[in-house]
């Protein structure tokens, strides 16, 4: 006989919803920091743009559809010196084709449908890919790029036209000390790997001692692109039962 007091059924999704819930509300909490550095600078880019010169609209449209970080600070700069719009474009293609890299590191990540080759290709970021990375499975990487990626592109936009509606009030932005903000939440998103890794060490380390190492010659986003020189440091894991 059957009692009328059944008990909830439960099936195998239950739990999987439940371990994907605090999955997103751990990843949303941790990514939180690099939309709060992302907004801060998207205001400092906003301002900066305005205050010398150029119409609301440019910084605005460049953060839409261009979405490069310090390229678009690049290419801004050249604007603002009275260099031309192709120019500025070449400057910003330069300081972004190490995003070549990074989007071979996050292929699979994206997933194979082209929508989501096609937008995620465009939140390519220095923060999305080193957070995604920085997780420990594939499920978990595809889940922090794309929530991470996501957020940070609709907080750069959205400080990007605050500062930008700001224009001068702001005052020098490069006393705020703005340009450390993004480098160290860098740090500390890669510092699990490179803990954990002695091979990911042995490449990131004489990368980044080269990249500060040319710093002070070479134009922003440059030190970046020769980082990538520690990459040839790397050794692929050997192969059980491989002949030596």
């Amino acid at each position: 006989m059957r009692s009328p007091h059944r008990t909830p059924e439960t099936g195998p999704s239950d739990g999987t919803s439940a371990v994907t819930t605090a999955t997103d509300r751990s990843l949303l909490r941790d990514s939180s920091l690099v939309w709060l550095a992302s907004g801060v600078v998207g205001v400092s880019f906003g301002a900066v743009s305005v205050a010398g010169g150029l119409p609301v609209w440019v910084p605005v449209l460049m953060s839409l559809v261009v979405y490069a970080g310090s390229a678009q600070f690049s290419a801004v700069g050249v604007l603002l010196a009275g260099g031309g719009p192709v120019a500025a474009a070449a400057t910003g293609l330069l300081l972004n084709t190490r995003t070549a890299a990074f989007s071979l590191a996050v292929a699979e990540i994206l997933g194979t449908g082209r929508a989501s080759r096609f937008l995620g290709a465009h939140l390519v970021t220095d923060e999305t890919v080193a957070f995604a990375l920085a997780q420990p499975d594939a499920a978990r990487r595809r889940r922090a790029f794309w929530i991470s990626g996501l957020g940070l592109f609709a907080v750069w936009n959205t400080g990007v036209l605050a500062g930008a509606l700001a224009g001068g009030a702001l005052g020098d932005t490069a006393r705020y000390g703005l340009d450390a903000a993004f480098p160290a939440v860098l740090v500390a998103l890669v510092l699990p790997a490179l803990r954990a890794d002695a091979a990911v060490r042995r490449c990131a380390l004489p990368g980044a001692a080269l990249a500060l190492a040319v710093t002070p010659a070479v134009p922003a986003g440059v030190p970046v692109l020769l980082a990538l020189a520690g990459l040839f440091l790397h050794r692929r894991p050997a192969v059980p039962g491989a002949a030596t």
